[in-house]
């Protein structure tokens, strides 16, 4: 027969739940709480996701600065000295474009993007985390998946073939299209994390629509 901290760890088998680590001999549940702590796997896990998009996002968030500064630069060139740059057009397009991308996963910890909810807000709140997981589970991940198996073979193509952008000055086109495919990877890792606080009830999570 299985030893007595196998049979008891089987029947609480839950890493939601802190108590769990108490189940384990004292070599490996040190381990999984250095690991870990109190808080189990799942809220770690929620922790670590967040945490990467909060930094993500408020680091891109410095990108709006840069690309409104070279818009400025360029009007005050073009208008005031008459000697527009002939790179300010396409380097910020591709920032705009790296910044709106990489603000996915952000604005989905933040409940930020658009979402419909007529019907769910009229639910019982048991009702409304079954529809919410039920909508990441059929609509969210599929598409996420998609996002980022293709984009990611989007960015290979790219590099492969070095492209580069059609203006008077040749920029590397790949840089963008790699930080398309990480943002699809940021977005499908806070999708994880979401439904994670709907599963344990967790105030912050936000729903998909």
């Amino acid at each position: 027969s299985r030893p007595a901290f196998l049979q008891k760890w089987s029947a609480n088998l839950s890493m939601s739940n802190p108590n769990v680590l108490n189940t384990l001999p004292p070599k490996v549940r040190g381990l999984f709480a250095g690991a870990f702590g109190r808080e189990g796997i799942s809220m770690s896990l929620i922790r670590l996701i967040d945490g990467i998009n909060e930094v993500v996002g408020k680091a891109v968030s410095f990108i709006a600065v840069i690309f409104a500064g070279m818009i400025i630069y360029d009007v005050i060139m073009r208008y005031g000295f008459n000697a527009p740059t002939t790179w300010a057009f396409d380097l910020t397009k591709m920032l705009y474009g790296f910044y709106f991308v990489m603000l996915g996963g952000y604005a989905l910890r933040h409940g930020a993007h658009v979402r419909v909810d007529l019907v769910t807000d009229n639910l019982a709140p048991m009702a409304r985390r079954i529809i919410e997981i039920l909508g990441y589970l059929i609509f969210f991940f599929p598409f996420a998946w998609v996002f980022v198996t293709k984009s990611w073979e989007f960015a290979m193509r790219s590099y492969a073939q070095g492209e580069t952008t059609y203006g008077a000055v040749q920029l590397p086109v790949y840089p963008v299209k790699i930080a398309m495919a990480v943002a699809a990877c940021l977005l499908a890792l806070q999708g994880i994390s979401e439904v994670l606080k709907l599963i344990l009830k967790k105030p912050e999570s936000h729903h998909v629509g």
